[in-house]
């Protein structure tokens, strides 16, 4: 038998009322506060990824899926995250002559080759956002309370945000030098990993999820104590709109994230409960993203949520029943002349916006009945010769188990 990749999933009919119902909120609120949607291609040039993401991250070394282009031998890449393609459509597009800032939302899928669990998989779902030409700390703001936003609609209530600032390309040498130093009197005590990072990537040191280099990256040197006066009074600014926005923070000097593009502001909404894989949304700060792409010098900020972990979360806190539609009538017919007829008002009905069934197996009346009630049907109407003949038959309310006769020609719901 055929089976499915490793690290993808099937979301099957009971599953996808769930997503359909995230996804809405999500489409609902990013446009509340003035994004619009954007779809870009599933794969793209590899060199997108690699300038925008960075090629000393674990996504660029070790988690795209790459590949030649058949025709053209170019190398390719499905898309590990949004932003990078964002950006480019937007280079592309020309968009950075339009009235600023501009705000951009997706819903997407992502590929990753990483070792598949709990709230991790090779394809995943995305919702994020982006905004470009906005360099104040009142956009970061916008963009968290955003995210904040989504979160609090879907139900989450043991979500908390953690809130850092990494500097920009002024103070960002001077504290990479400290954390640098700080290290190498460690090197002996930290990962294979981490001493590959210490070369290539040493702000993800702080982020390493082994024990001993956990242990090491608590007491190293936080970011906000080597910010320079513009990063501070940024994150200052930031902290006090958080606060007049009533979003709750806590300040977290460990969150760095884990893609060259950021700068300044960074987040994580993380979720309790829900295993090692608790964090539901992520972004920040990437100010010369669109730059590094060749297009002008435009601020950006923006944030990404996993879909399947919001699930996890959702299913913690008890707010991920959402039931499938179902239908408002079951036509159930005894007969071939009766079979027609069902099949005509079932469409009639349709085209006036309701959910209607019948029967399309040429089971029994008593097998209707029971798939009739599997599928939560609200009305059943049964057809057979005598109710055609006569124009009239009988619509029966299955909650409350009372009926009435209606008219067939004229029959509405």
């Amino acid at each position: 038998m055929i089976q499915k990749i490793k690290g993808t999933m099937d979301i099957l009919p009971e599953e996808t009322p769930l997503f359909r119902y995230m996804e809405g909120i999500m489409r609902e609120e990013a446009e509340k506060y003035g994004f619009g949607e954007i779809r870009t291609p599933t794969f793209e040039n590899t060199e997108l990824f690699v300038r925008g993401v960075g090629d000393t991250t674990d996504v660029v070394q070790k988690e795209m899926y790459t590949f030649a282009d058949r025709d053209e031998g170019r190398s390719i890449t499905l898309r590990p995250e949004g932003t990078a393609s964002v950006a480019r459509a937007l280079i592309e597009n020309g968009r950075y002559g339009d009235p600023m800032p501009l705000k951009y939302y997706y819903i997407i899928n992502c590929f990753r080759h990483e070792a598949p669990q709990a709230g991790r998989s090779r394809e995943f779902f995305q919702f994020g956002t982006e905004m470009f030409g906005a360099d104040s700390p009142a956009a970061d703001a916008t963009s968290i309370a955003l995210a904040a936003s989504v979160l609090r609609r879907l139900g989450l209530k043991n979500v908390k945000l953690h809130l850092n600032s990494i500097g920009c390309k002024s103070c960002r040498p001077n504290y990479r030098g400290a954390l640098v130093e700080y290290y190498k009197s460690h090197e002996s005590e930290i990962c294979d990993t981490c001493k590959k990072r210490l070369v290539t990537n040493p702000l993800r040191l702080l982020d390493c999820k082994n024990p001993e280099c956990a242990a090491l990256a608590a007491a190293a040197p936080r970011t906000l104590d080597h910010l320079c006066p513009d990063c501070r009074a940024h994150f200052d600014s930031l902290c006090r709109m958080l606060d007049a926005m009533g979003v709750e923070y806590v300040i977290d000097p460990a969150i760095v994230r884990g893609l060259d593009y950021y700068t300044r502001t960074v987040f994580e909404f993380v979720a309790e409960g829900i295993g090692a894989q608790s964090t539901v949304c992520g972004g920040g700060r990437y100010d010369g993203l669109v730059e590094e792409l060749g297009g002008p010098a435009l601020p950006g900020i923006g944030f990404a949520m996993g879909l399947t972990r919001l699930v996890l979360a959702m299913r913690e806190c008890g707010t991920a029943d959402i039931e499938p539609a179902r239908p408002v009538l079951y036509i159930a017919a005894l007969g071939a002349r009766a079979a027609e007829c069902a099949l005509g008002i079932t469409e009639r009905l349709r085209r006036e916006g309701h959910i209607v069934e019948c029967d399309l197996m040429g089971r029994s009346l008593k097998a209707q009945m029971k798939y009739a009630n599997k599928k939560g049907a609200r009305y059943t109407l049964i057809l057979g010769d005598n109710e055609i003949d006569t124009g009239v038959a009988a619509l029966r309310d299955m909650e409350r188990s009372e009926q009435r006769e209606v008219r067939l020609a004229d029959f509405t719901l």
